[in-house]
């Protein structure tokens, strides 16, 4: 079946003259290549777990100014809607003063001319009770 003769150890020495040969030129290139691609990787996840942390923080951070502009938002508006309040309460009153003065002022000059009208009825009334005097003496 096998001879062990002299192409034994020649097969041998080529068998490890291949695998140096295979290791030099195949096996230590592709090793560095798996290497250098891990490593590689390796950075990159690193470096998008950085960057997604970051985010995630301005997210946040963005999220806290939003919500605190939308507070001082609300409060401006509050604050205009009180001094909106203000104001139409103060014009309001200011109005109902003016229309209180002018019904103040109508009376009096109804009033005034009740008087007057008043007094030319009592002229009138005194005149013709004299005349229906004169009229029922005569």
């Amino acid at each position: 079946m096998f001879d062990f003769d002299a192409t034994l150890p020649l097969m041998a020495v080529q068998f490890l003259i291949l695998t140096v040969i295979l290791n030099a030129l195949l096996y230590k290139p592709l090793g560095q290549a798996l290497d250098n691609r891990d490593e590689y990787i390796r950075t990159n996840l690193q470096q998008a777990k950085e960057r997604l942390q970051q985010a995630t923080e301005l997210a946040q951070q963005y999220e806290q100014e939003l919500a605190s502009t939308r507070r001082q938002a609300q409060a401006l508006i509050e604050e205009a809607r009180a001094e909106a309040q203000k104001i139409a309460t103060a014009e309001i009153a200011e109005a109902q003063q003016a229309v209180q003065a002018e019904l103040l002022k109508i009376q009096a000059e109804i009033d005034q001319q009740k008087q007057a009208t008043l007094q030319a009825l009592e002229g009138q009334v005194a005149s013709l009770s004299e005349q229906l005097l004169a009229k029922l003496l005569a």
